[in-house]
Order: C-alpha cells, then sequence, then structure tokens
C-alpha cells in the first residue's frame, strides 16, 4: 500500500497538470487554434509542483494532459493522477534459492534471452513452491546484468568450437587488437558513383572514403 506521502505527491500533480490546461477546457480554442494554444504553454516556465524549481514542458506532454482531463467529464483532476505502481513497497529482490538456478542456467546456455531465462525460472517456481515467489522480469533482467551474466554467442560443440569459448572465458577479445599506440589503422573506402577519365584517356571508378 502506497504511504501517505506518496499520495500527496501525486495529488500535487493531479492539480498542477489542471492548472495548466483547467484554462483550455473552461474555453476551448477554436478549431485550428489548439496547436498554437498548446505551443504558448509549452514556452512558459512553471513551478515544479515538487521540488518548486523552475521547469517547462513539451508540446506533446500538455497535449496528453488536455485529452486525458478532456474524456474524464467527472473527475478530470483525478485523471490527471499518476498511477501508483502495484508492486510499490514490495521488494524486487531475487530471491537466495533462486540466483544458483539463474547461475546454472547461465553456463549452460550462455546464448540464453534474459525472456529465455525468466520463463525457465518460472517453470522451477512452479514445480517447487519451496523456492519462493517469482521475480519479476525486470528484476531478473537486472539481476543478470549485474552479475555480467550477458548474452553471448553460441559456438559449435566440437574441437575448435570448444576452444573458441575456452578462450573467450580466459581472456577479453576484441575485433581489432595490437600491441603498440598507431600500430593498428582501419579506413574503409567505397567505389565513387561516377566514372573519371584519366590523363592517359582511361576510364576509372575511383574511391572514396566512406563517410
Amino acid at each position: 500500500m502506497a504511504d501517505d506521502r506518496t499520495v500527496r505527491i501525486h495529488e500535487r500533480w493531479a492539480h498542477f497538470r489542471f492548472s495548466v490546461v483547467g484554462p483550455l477546457l473552461a474555453a476551448p480554442p477554436g478549431s485550428g487554434e489548439l496547436r498554437g494554444e498548446l505551443k504558448q504553454l509549452s514556452e512558459k516556465t512553471w513551478t515544479h509542483p515538487v521540488s518548486g524549481k523552475p521547469v517547462t514542458f513539451s508540446v506533446s506532454t500538455i497535449e496528453r494532459w488536455f485529452y486525458l482531463a478532456k474524456r474524464a467529464r467527472t473527475d478530470p483532476v483525478g485523471a490527471l493522477k499518476k498511477k501508483i505502481r502495484a508492486d510499490k513497497g514490495k521488494s524486487g529482490a531475487m530471491g537466495e534459492k533462486l540466483k544458483p538456478i539463474l547461475f546454472a542456467q547461465y553456463r549452460e546456455h550462455r546464448s540464453w534471452t534474459c525472456q529465455l531465462h525468466y520463463d525457465n525460472l518460472k517453470a522451477a517456481v512452479e514445480a517447487d513452491a519451496d523456492l519462493g515467489p517469482l521475480p519479476s522480469y525486470h528484476t531478473v533482467r537486472r539481476f543478470l546484468k549485474s552479475q555480467g551474466l550477458f548474452r553471448q554467442r553460441r559456438f559449435p560443440d566440437t574441437p575448435g568450437g570448444r576452444r573458441a569459448r575456452a578462450r573467450l572465458d580466459d581472456r577479453e577479445v576484441r575485433s581489432f587488437e595490437a600491441e603498440y599506440v598507431n600500430g593498428l589503422w582501419h579506413l574503409d573506402f567505397h567505389h565513387g558513383s561516377r566514372r573519371v577519365l584519366l590523363p592517359r584517356g582511361a576510364w576509372a571508378t575511383p574511391l572514396e572514403p566512406a563517410p
């Protein structure tokens, strides 16, 4: 359940938004005039409802507020409140019993997407309630990222593929490497779109540096 301070902030935002678009609701602009009115409002400097600092808002933001309030005929102020997240106040931490499962999944399937890891973790939780509650997809994604468990390319199960996997595990591999500064230069060229006539009378297609 959201605390009282959060509710008060959301109510403050709702009243502030209504104060911005209220005049447009009380005196609707004529045909073709709304865009100009929104632009004028976007050029104004407002006082932030929470921090009290000067702030401006884009045309699209004010336009969204306007239509939210306009569609809510009975309670336009309420329609302009920020929605309180359903998981507000709940922990998004990864359960201790679930971490080893994710680590094992990653060791066996490093090419899996985060969605695949999440789906398999969900299946494990459904099969064994003692593992604890299933965290959200975003919690799983943040955990994998924080542990450096990024998706990696798939290597074939061959001697060469296993050597490549071991090399990738043991050292940092880059596309281009050089031992000393200026030891490696890379230039990219493409053929020009027009041919040119050389002094000796032959036509040639020039090479141009890529943009």
